[in-house]
């Protein structure tokens, strides 16, 4: 983690005003790196002799301050030897390395080192004559006015030496000879108004300084000190123990040019890896760091060790005369601390060419791998490698815990024309909170969730969160069963449950002690989930998604939602979870116009506003999006082992028209309303979850007359599409049709009862799911119960002869939670189901427990009789054999299994008993029994029932060979099946 002192802003260049004493010129510093890195040569002795000679003409204190400061430079060059005879057998070790013999090498370092020293001697001697002639008329002119003034810098000098001896720094950093008191000349004058402005910010400046005394002296502390174990480099080399010796750098050659700088600090640059870091140049390796808030950074090279020069506002450079880039780490020290870290501008790209071209294709499969925030190993280093989908950024930068949401420092890089911009972060992990800073074309920032985070924070808040999973599975039992037989074959009872209502205040490790066993108990073969993926309202009840790849936070850790899955599996119990691709909210910090322009969203305004729910549409007709919608498909079902989707809103997705009005839609290529996009999207989906989880089945629903929504993808409808390859779909038909009929009186039913009998003449053009769900039990329409006509005793015969005609009818069954046991009121996210009516001491709870109970033998019965569910997609398994019962308000027909074998379902929804009722039946059947009748007394009915053997009579009825006689009882619906 990187520290922040106390100021907020960037760290300024201190200048010769701010430290009291003159830096030293250009040709200064690099002539004091020449002297530092090779032996002295006779052309600097004679520089250094001209340089005295000079002095000696200038007034006494100035000639005691440039003894002073030869006396210095003696001694750094002396200081020099032992360094530069490390470097020598440093270079030597490389050129045998790259398989040089150590004198040709040091022929080759040597001829360079002369030919760059003989250029400096010759700027460092002219310097040195100009500005002997400044300071000799200075002297002439103002000696007496300014003695002073001269004994008061004298003083300064003396201290600013004795704390500059004291550190051990590179001679970049080291300062200049004293200025020569005076004014005679506009120089000097300049160099006299530096001076007292030095004075005047001398309080601060010291405090300033001290710091970053401090700081290195812990920096040589921390150096010093290392421990016997080995740290290991980008490379995966070791670093060498004990002390490390330092080594000078010349600052100037190796410094960020003004362009880059620019765009680094504004938070543009489009590839950061190429400026920072370390890269060969003329004259050895170019050493940046970028380090807002840093008071300095110190480079180790093996046994080198180098501080850089502060070029200021957080760039840090340095030269060093090294044959080729090595393995080095960086020690950087800020107010307080120093961190010794690998520097991340050292590291390969994380992400390879198949994967920009899967993703560009729009093909990657496994994208969330690809793509987001992941702790990872990288050339052997531990850390955590962020990568984001951002084509219309002018740059990225990841900010977080781990830098003080800070991200000026952290520029991510952009990977070819793929618009993926990545970045590998040494020495971070799982928990710490991200986002991605993105500046966009216009040149403003934005601050964004990770669309790939695979954890986020608790809303409200929003940020991501680095995470992996380390969750062991318990489930390879169910999971090698379930691609038995297709869903559509198989018995499909699901309870739809939202998860944060169900028991409200239990997370999921909670409700996986709970939920299974209740499932379980009821007989329910599948859960269907509410949008579990996180989404920043509770109100929306999960279907406005903001992190598709998270499951919401508010229940716990995506580990812990494994945790649940794994417990529903091991009970026996398939997990069915909704999938929202239709369309995301505009929050600010998520999808919408991500990068600064439309991304996931449609750039057309009349394709990308969703006309309903004040949200947008993807746009399906991109590749990335796509992919990003289809991988996430795959992720839910292959990382948390998810066992269907139920795909929302799919109508409002496949017509350009959907609920907008003529002239707010635009036509396809085709001049039809046919989103022509979403069809292709939906049958990739479809095809590759198919593929890829076998035994998984998708569900869409769809509330329109749309052909071929179950059919598979290579097969052609009437309309000249392909199907959607879905595996089963909704039944909204029959669901609005059937409440209608039920909310009549009983008296006025005979005028609805082709609304009972119409989901017959389409039943097997789909193959479909029967739906109670929330959608009907909220928003003012009232519970399921509550829909019944009737006083309280006839509405809840209603709702039990309801449920069963709905077991017994083609197609599957869905019953959303605190309809099994006949709540009164609506469901609300806030409070969820009434299970306080279940309470032994509330008077009413028979009631209650009475329809729960049926609800359990309803699944029982339906479990062990496949004529129910085995052929709920062929015709030969149904057969009506009354259903133009009209005045009667009575129902029946025959289910058939595989074999052949039957079940009768009569249905009676009319307030009276209807007794000795013929029916026809098959005369194979020699005897009938009843097996269940919601008016059982257990159940809370009259007790009015079948209990004997029922035999067929040789009587025809009903167009059949024989026929049997019942008493049906009052608003019930019974099933019998041979004996």
């Amino acid at each position: 983690m990187t520290p922040r002192p106390e100021s907020s802003g960037p760290r300024s260049k201190k200048t010769a005003e701010a430290t009291g004493v003159e830096q030293p010129t250009t040709a200064q510093k690099k002539a004091a790196a020449k002297q530092a890195a090779v032996p002295e040569q006779p052309a600097a002795r004679k520089t250094a002799a001209a340089k005295k000679a000079a002095a000696e003409k200038t007034s006494v204190p100035e000639q005691a301050t440039a003894r002073k400061t030869a006396a210095k430079r003696t001694a750094a060059r002396k200081t020099a030897v032992p360094e530069q005879a490390t470097v020598k057998k440093a270079l030597a070790k490389k050129a045998a390395a790259a398989g040089e013999t150590p004198p040709a090498a040091a022929k080759k370092t040597t001829a360079k080192k002369a030919a760059a020293q003989k250029t400096a001697v010759a700027k460092t001697t002219a310097v040195a004559k100009t500005t002997a002639a400044k300071k000799t008329a200075a002297k002439t002119t103002a000696a007496r006015t300014t003695a002073k003034k001269t004994a008061a810098k004298t003083t300064a000098a003396k201290t600013t030496a004795r704390k500059t001896a004291a550190k051990k720094t590179a001679p970049a950093a080291a300062p200049a000879e004293a200025v020569t008191a005076g004014a005679a000349t506009p120089e000097a004058a300049a160099e006299q108004a530096a001076a007292a402005k030095a004075t005047a910010v001398k309080g601060s400046t010291a405090r300033t300084t001290t710091k970053k005394a401090v700081a290195k002296k812990a920096v040589a502390k921390k150096t010093a000190t290392k421990k016997a174990a080995p740290k290991k480099t980008a490379a995966g080399k070791a670093l060498p123990e004990g002390p490390v010796p330092a080594v000078p750098a010349v600052a100037e050659p190796a410094a960020v040019d003004a362009a880059d700088r620019e765009r680094l600090l504004a938070g543009t640059h489009h590839d950061p890896h190429t400026v920072l870091g370390a890269h060969p140049v003329p004259g050895g390796v170019a050493f940046r760091a970028f380090r807002p808030y840093a008071l300095s950074v110190t480079v180790l090279v093996g046994e080198l060790r180098t501080e850089l020069h502060d070029d200021g506002e957080g760039f840090f450079s340095g030269l060093l005369p090294l044959p080729e880039v090595p393995p080095y780490r960086l020690l950087v020290a800020y107010e307080g601390t120093v961190q010794e870290t690998e520097d991340a501008y050292g590291f390969l790209p994380t992400l390879g060419e198949l994967d920009l071209h899967l993703i560009g294709e729009g093909r990657h499969e496994e994208l969330w791998n690809a793509l987001g925030a992941h702790p990872m190993t990288h050339q052997g280093v531990a850390g955590t490698r962020f990568a984001v989908w951002a084509p219309n950024a002018r740059g990225v930068r990841v900010a977080g815990t781990f830098n003080f949401w800070d991200g000026t420092g952290f520029p991510l890089r952009v990977l070819g024309s793929s618009g993926v911009w990545e970045l590998f972060v040494p020495g971070i992990g799982e928990g710490e909170l991200y986002k991605f800073e993105i500046t966009r074309p216009d040149g403003s920032k934005t601050l964004r969730a990770d669309p790939m985070a695979r954890r986020t924070e608790v809303p409200p808040a929003n940020s991501s969160v680095i995470t992996s999973s380390r969750y062991e599975w318990g489930d390879e039992e169910w999971l090698a069963q379930r691609a038995g037989t297709p869903a559509h074959q198989a018995p499909f009872s699901v309870y739809e449950v939202h998860l944060p209502s169900w028991r409200p205040g239990l997370t999921y490790r909670q409700l996986a002690e709970q939920l299974p066993a209740y499932v379980k108990d009821m007989g329910f073969t599948h859960v269907e989930l509410m949008p579990v993926a996180e989404h920043p309202f509770g109100g929306s009840w999960g279907y406005q998604v903001t992190g598709f790849y998270a499951p919401t936070a508010r229940l716990g850790t995506p580990d812990d939602f494994r945790y649940l899955v794994d417990a529903l599996h091991q009970a026996g119990i398939g997990v069915i979870m909704d999938w929202v691709p239709a369309h995301f909210p505009r929050d600010d910090w998520a999808l919408a116009e991500f990068d600064g322009r439309p991304l996931y969203e449609h750039e057309d305004p009349r394709r990308s506003a969703h006309p309903d729910w004040g949200t947008l549409e993807f746009d399906y007709g991109r590749n990335e999006v796509r992919n990003f919608l289809v991988a996430n498909a795959v992720y839910w079902c292959e990382e948390f082992h998810i066992d269907g989707l139920r795909v929302d809103a799919v109508a409002s997705m496949l017509y350009l028209d959907y609920s907008r009005e003529p002239g707010q839609w635009v036509p396809n290529e085709h001049g039809g309303r046919e989103n022509l996009d979403a069809v292709a999207f939906l049958q990739e989906m479809n095809a590759t979850v198919y593929r890829r989880v076998p035994g998984v089945v998708t569900v869409a629903e769809e509330s329109t007359a749309w052909d071929g929504v179950t059919r598979a993808t290579h097969h052609k409808g009437p309309s000249g599409f392909g199907g959607l390859g879905f595996g089963l779909k909704w039944n909204m038909g029959w669901m609005h049709d059937s409440l209608d009929y039920m909310s009549h009186e009983p008296v006025h039913r005979q005028y609805h009862h082709h609304e009972m009998t119409f989901s017959m003449v389409y039943a097997y053009s789909e193959n479909y799911v029967l739906p109670i769900s929330h959608d009907e039990v909220v928003h003012g329409k009232g519970s399921l119960v509550s829909k019944m006509p009737g006083d309280w005793w006839q509405q809840r015969a209603n709702h039990r002869a309801y449920l069963a005609f709905m077991w017994a009818h083609p197609g599957k069954q869905l019953l959303f939670m605190g309809q099994e046991f006949a709540q009164g009121t609506e469901w609300s996210e806030a409070r969820g189901p009434d299970w306080w009516l279940l309470d032994p001491n509330y008077g009413a709870e028979p009631d209650h427990r009475g329809v729960r109970d049926l609800v359990r033998d309803l699944n029982t019965v339906y479990l062990a009789t496949p004529a129910l569910w085995q052929r709920d997609t062929e015709p030969s398994g149904f057969q009506w054999v009354v259903g133009d019962a009209v005045e009667d308000n009575v129902f029946a027909f025959l289910r058939f299994d595989a074999d052949g074998s039957p079940l009768l379902a009569v249905s009676n929804f009319a307030p009276v008993v209807r007794h000795e009722y013929r029916l026809g039946v098959p005369e194979e059947v020699s005897a009938w029994q009843e097996v269940l009748n919601t008016d059982a007394g257990r159940y809370g009915g009259s007790g009015v029932t079948n209990p004997a053997v029922v035999k067929p009579e040789p009587q025809g009825w009903h167009g059949r060979p024989a026929s049997i006689r019942l008493t049906l009882p009052p608003l019930s619906t019974v099933w019998l099946r041979p004996v």
